[in-house]
């Protein structure tokens, strides 16, 4: 039998971001339990809200055992019934996956954060714009199920921010390109209001390109550890070093995650191809279909490099990509086969029950 649930607690929900799919969710399990919010995760440990108090740290917040489960920050979890741990996290909405960056774990995924509505990749301006690192980004963007918005940071360092604007949007591909400066405010209300109705915001950029500032703009206090940043290479000293959800004013609510040195993708849905749609588009259009797109005649990539309409950095770049998604399957079946072959090496040969009785 289901919990039941006051109107108090379904308003709590409401506020924390619940939704017709997580009510969905937790429909299906039979309603167990009073589902919760992952808000920060600490080794092992799920920190999780039911209110808008808790999350705020007013009231003492649920904290729950991750044993055998996959959390991420965002989550939506009900606890098992002595209270202690995770017993079930609902089906999420979108998730930002990446590969484990450590050494051994390469086959295995990590979720930064969980049932985000809109994802912005955060640059800075101030340095080069970077092309590459966007293109990876919103590979992950489009496959996490977010919407991405790019925002260029730090307007307040340029006197022109459109020649970075511009070599962004060019790879953005139609995906909003912002400007926004959390030391004057430029930019914040937009990507404020694009939280109304309790959505969650997620940002990701390289450690020291504004991420925290904004974030201390976006809820008008300063919760996130902030530092000045080398002028020569941007980077910064110290930063937001554990993803966490926190509360907007108003409504909605705001993951911001740890500087991700390294984009390592995982296995891509459609985000290959959503990110590279003007190559894709290209292909279609040469003449053999198992174009190599090198020296073929009728390539239509090849044509619109030599005509200016492609910069063959681009296609290099998606051709990495797709070596690196081919190389990455590649060890997830090596590391299967390795654990099926340690799994058949511990089952022990059946021995026949001994009854005591000599023959």
């Amino acid at each position: 039998m289901g919990t039941v649930v006051s109107v108090d607690d379904a308003t709590a929900r409401d506020r924390l971001g619940w939704s017709v799919a997580f009510e969905a969710a937790w429909d299906e399990l039979g309603r167990p339990g009073n589902p919760a919010r992952v808000t920060r995760l600490d080794r092992g440990w799920s920190t999780a809200a039911r209110t808008l108090e808790q999350a705020v740290g007013r009231d003492a917040p649920v904290r729950l055992r991750n044993i055998g489960a996959d959390v991420a920050v965002g989550d939506w979890i009900v606890p098992a019934d002595d209270g202690e741990r995770v017993e079930h996290v609902l089906d999420r909405t979108s998730a930002f996956t990446r590969r484990a960056s450590f050494d051994g774990m390469r086959a295995v995924s990590h979720t930064l954060a969980a049932n985000i509505d809109v994802v912005y990749l955060v640059h800075a301006l101030g340095a080069p714009p970077s092309p590459r690192r966007l293109e990876r980004e919103l590979v992950l963007a489009f496959d996490s199920g977010a919407d991405p918005v790019v925002v260029l940071t730090k307007t307040d360092l340029v006197d022109d921010a459109e020649p970075a604007r511009k070599a962004l949007a060019e790879v953005a591909l139609g995906v909003p390109v912002l400007l926004a400066s959390g030391i004057t405010g430029d930019g914040v209300e937009a990507i404020r209001d694009s939280a109304a109705g309790n959505r969650t915001l997620a940002f990701l950029g390289a450690s020291g390109v504004g991420k925290s500032t904004l974030v201390n703009a976006l809820v008008g206090d300063v919760i996130q550890a902030t530092s000045e940043v080398r002028e020569a290479d941007q980077r910064g000293r110290h930063t937001t070093v554990a993803a966490e959800l926190v509360p907007m004013p108003g409504e909605g609510w705001l993951i911001d995650t740890p500087g991700v040195r390294a984009v390592s993708l995982w296995l891509s849905g459609d985000g290959i191809e959503r990110a590279f749609a003007d190559v894709f588009e290209l292909m279609d259009h040469c003449r053999f279909r198992d174009c190599k797109h090198d020296r073929e005649p009728g390539c239509a990539v090849q044509q619109a490099i030599a005509d200016g309409d492609l910069d063959p950095v681009r296609l290099t770049a998606l051709e990495a990509l797709i070596e690196e998604e081919e190389a990455l399957e590649k060890e997830q079946k090596a590391r299967a086969k390795v654990a099926d072959r340690r799994s058949k090496n511990q089952r022990r040969p059946e021995v026949a029950e001994f009854d005591g009785m000599r023959d």
